[in-house]
């Protein structure tokens, strides 16, 4: 047995492995700190650009909610394709278009911000209404000369034309940069593998259908309209895409409160773009699953040099439509009982005969500030009309529901008045008369500022409504993709034994 060193050699080597024991943790708690100091300052980077994005404060440029990027999207064969490296898109600005600008390059599934496949319905379905004949073997319009395009019928049809402007969009969103969409934002873009497709949009105008073909014809037993209803369920019922996961991936647009009456129940899985809910149950529309959009106005949009200031426009309160309305519309009677002796008030029957858009665009634009009162349905083209005149509108509407709210604040250009409220005699004209000029002088900068966003025209335009309306087709695609792919996880794809 060897004999033990002597005490004050065990002390040195006690010493020694005390020493090497300590170096060992302190180079363990460096490296360790290093990693979490380094991960700490991108998640603060992260945040603090997330920040700066959503914060809806200041000047249009500055309110930019983010929009990720799918991290994972179908590939074709049923497998999954995943992003080898992180594609960063740029997230979806207020006005609704990627970046605010135009495209300079062409626009593709690796840029747009969603992809959307559409289906190939037979004309009859869309621009086969328009007048449209589909000549040759083309299942679509050349759409490359804006002029050329089928064009949408006049006067109260273009309120509910929300389906065509988003057809045309997206049958130009391929075409190369001069091709006819030159100044197109990259929002949405068409793809034609299904595997890749976030959206699934039906092209089916489904308002017009209702406003021209819901009589019965000579030798008709049902209607056109509700022909073509139960063909496009059929259709959509035959689809494997629409079966793969009950069409809560797809897009169908009934914007008119009396359209698709026959088939809304039985596609209510989809995504709807409507007007309003008025005329659906929760079950079939509602906002967790569906976008609210604009009415396409049919007054003249007023320019900002047109635009009159406060002293320029003599009338407090602009009230021109029907009066005499069932349910919620019933607080227009009140208020007109109680407005109609005021000289600075122009509440008055009117339609669109005898020149009577005309008459509004000249009423509007020469009044402070335009009643938006419920009617048979919550919201109505009134809104919207008094927006693109710079009319601050006053909504007096219980249950309206506002296109891109989520995205914009109505509060900073309306008036928001309870009914119960405005029903109290003299209590919307002390409100009105009380706001000061430098706030409404404010609401009106506000209002040739958002104006944009709730125009439709062809070709699209950054920020203009039918931009939007992607915009917020791409948001709520995000919680559709996760309830999908939660709903998922347990699929087999037959490699069990």
């Amino acid at each position: 047995m060897q004999p033990l060193p002597p005490p004050e050699h065990r002390r040195a080597l006690r010493f020694v492995a005390f020493l090497a024991v300590s170096l060992l943790a302190l180079s363990c708690w460096a490296l360790v700190n290093s990693r979490i100091n380094n991960a700490v300052s991108d998640s603060a980077a992260v945040m603090g650009d997330a920040d700066k994005v959503s914060a809806l404060a200041g000047e249009e440029g500055a309110r930019r909610p983010t929009l990720a990027a799918s991290a994972a999207v179908p590939a074709s064969g049923g497998a999954v394709r995943l992003m080898s490296d992180p594609v960063i898109r740029e997230p979806l600005v207020r006005g609704g278009g990627v970046g605010g600008g135009e495209r300079s390059g062409r626009c593709d599934a690796d840029t747009a911000a969603l992809r959307v496949y559409m289906y190939d319905l037979p004309a009859e379905f869309h621009f086969g209404m328009l007048g449209w004949d589909g000549k040759g073997e083309a299942a679509w319009p050349d759409v490359r000369d804006a002029r050329a395009a089928p064009h949408y019928p006049g006067g109260l049809n273009l309120q509910h034309s929300v389906a065509y402007w988003l057809a045309l969009d997206i049958l130009s969103s391929t075409l190369p940069p001069g091709g006819g969409a030159a100044a197109r934002p990259c929002v949405a873009v068409r793809v034609t593998n299904a595997s890749l497709a976030d959206v699934f949009f039906v092209p089916f105008f489904a308002s017009l259908n209702y406003n021209r073909h819901s009589k019965l014809r000579r030798g008709e037993r049902v209607s056109r309209n509700r022909a073509l209803q139960a063909e496009l369920v059929k259709y959509l019922a035959r689809r494997e895409e629409w079966r793969r996961w009950g069409g809560k991936d797809h897009l169908i647009v009934p914007h008119h409160p009396n359209s698709m009456m026959e088939a809304r129940k039985r596609l209510s899985a989809a995504m709807f773009v409507l007007s309003d809910f008025g005329r659906y149950s929760p079950d079939v529309a509602n906002l967790k699953k569906d976008v609210i959009t604009p009415y396409n106005h049919v007054v003249r949009s007023l320019g900002d040099d047109e635009s009159p200031g406060f002293d320029q426009r003599p009338v407090l309160a602009y009230f021109q439509g029907a009066i005499r309305r069932k349910a919620g519309g019933k607080v227009r009677q009140k208020l007109y009982q109680l407005l109609k002796g005021d000289r600075y008030v122009h509440f008055t029957y009117g339609s669109v005969r005898q020149n009577g858009i005309r008459r509004a665009t000249a009423g509007m634009s020469t009044s402070k500030f335009c009643l938006n009162i419920a009617g048979d349905t919550p919201s109505s083209n009134r809104l919207f009309d008094a927006i693109v005149s710079h009319c601050v509108p006053v909504i007096i509407s219980h249950d309206i529901e506002l296109p891109f709210e989520d995205v914009l604040d109505y509060s900073e250009f309306c008036v928001f008045v309870r009914a119960d409220d405005a029903a109290r005699k003299g209590f919307l004209l002390r409100l009105l008369r009380g706001v000061p000029r430098d706030e409404w002088t404010r609401m009106l900068r506000r209002l040739k500022e958002v104006a944009r966003h709730f125009e439709y025209q062809y070709p699209s335009r950054p920020g203009d409504a039918v931009q939007m309306i992607w915009g917020a087709v791409a948001r709520k695609m995000h919680s559709v993709k996760l309830q999908l792919h939660k709903r998922g996880r347990f699929q087999r794809t037959g490699w069990e034994s």
